[in-house]
């Protein structure tokens, strides 16, 4: 009997891109809000054959529409950051199983088991807003750590230092999460030698600090905590999934998602390997919300499936956003 599709996303055997046409079609025929947008730009399903015929949502609908699959309502709603004046996303995850398989296997495939690990949260705006998807990953990791020493930190910078101080004396393996801005205050603040630690910046200033290129950033916390690398990762609130770069800033994907480059002129149309364009993104944990989605970001992706960001695109380049807003 085949498998249900939601306990094929993590089965390793799976092929990715026959997957990913069985997750089209199941919510081009069970999600509303993504059918009418197919239809609107012509998806026919019958047409659908590979991964590059596939309508991708534009990331704003998150922002005007309730995306979710029908029949299904929320058992968490994850909101992103807003700048003042302009509605959040919102992500509605029918099934936090799912967004919990994604990111405990995804982390272990990277890293190991979360248990091994001190983990310290300096996620302060995260903390602050409380409906964040990275604070729920947090929490979980968190909870599953060994170390007494683990926790969230707001903004008390003397609290970190004494629980780093501890796990280095207790000889715990750290792992220092961060929102770009406060690790790059804490960086000012408290340098120090943190040569055998991980640490990873999620990005964002916030409007906290002037912008930076991930270089600049990647360099003054290398040169502060005697780093080697600075890891980092990408996500955003209308994912379940996340890709992790370990260093340099190339990002790799788990096996269940998958990053693309369209031509950001031409949204149905894809660039190939090595050349700069506007990323989409598979995100097959998004079952019942959804898992093909345009977003705002410029990138490259390289023959061996490892990408870089590069930055936001101009919204006077975006096209094809605006369609079906009045769906």
């Amino acid at each position: 009997m085949q498998k249900n599709i939601k306990d094929r996303i993590f089965d390793s055997s799976e092929s990715f891109d026959s997957l990913a046409l069985d997750v089209y079609r199941y919510q081009y025929t069970n999600n509303t809000v993504y059918k009418r947008y197919c239809d609107s730009i012509k998806g026919d399903p019958d047409r659908v054959c590979d991964l590059a015929d596939i309508p991708f949502l534009p990331v704003q609908f998150f922002k005007s529409h309730h995306i979710i699959s029908d029949g299904h309502i929320a058992a968490k709603v994850f909101e992103s950051s807003a700048t003042s004046g302009l509605l959040p996303s919102c992500h509605y995850v029918a099934d936090l199983t799912l967004y919990e398989q994604s990111y405990l296997n995804c982390f272990k495939n990277f890293y190991g088991d979360p248990s091994r690990y001190c983990f310290l949260a300096l996620l302060p705006s995260y903390i602050e807003r409380g409906t964040s998807s990275l604070l729920y990953m947090a929490d979980h990791l968190i909870r599953l750590s060994e170390s007494p020493h683990s926790g969230f930190i707001n903004q008390d910078f003397d609290d970190l230092t004494r629980r780093i101080e501890a796990a280095r004396a207790h000889r715990q393996q750290l792992f220092i999460l961060g929102v770009t801005y406060a690790l790059l205050d804490y960086a000012e603040s408290h340098p120090m030698d943190l040569s055998n630690a991980i640490m990873m910046e999620t990005g964002g200033m916030k409007g906290r600090r002037e912008e930076l290129t991930r270089q600049e950033v990647h360099s003054r916390l290398q040169t502060a905590f005697s780093l080697s690398a600075i890891h980092s990762e990408y996500g955003m609130t209308e994912l379940l999934s996340q890709a992790y770069s370990t260093g340099v800033g190339l990002f790799r994907c788990p096996q269940w998602m998958k990053v693309l480059v369209r031509d950001p002129y031409d949204p149905r149309a894809y660039i190939g390997t090595d050349r700069a364009g506007a990323l989409n993104i598979i995100d097959l944990a998004n079952l019942y919300s959804c898992s093909f989605i345009e977003v705002s970001d410029m990138g490259r992706v390289y023959a061996d499936d490892s990408f870089e960001v590069l930055g936001r695109m101009d919204s006077a380049d975006i096209r094809g956003c605006n369609l079906m807003y009045e769906i």
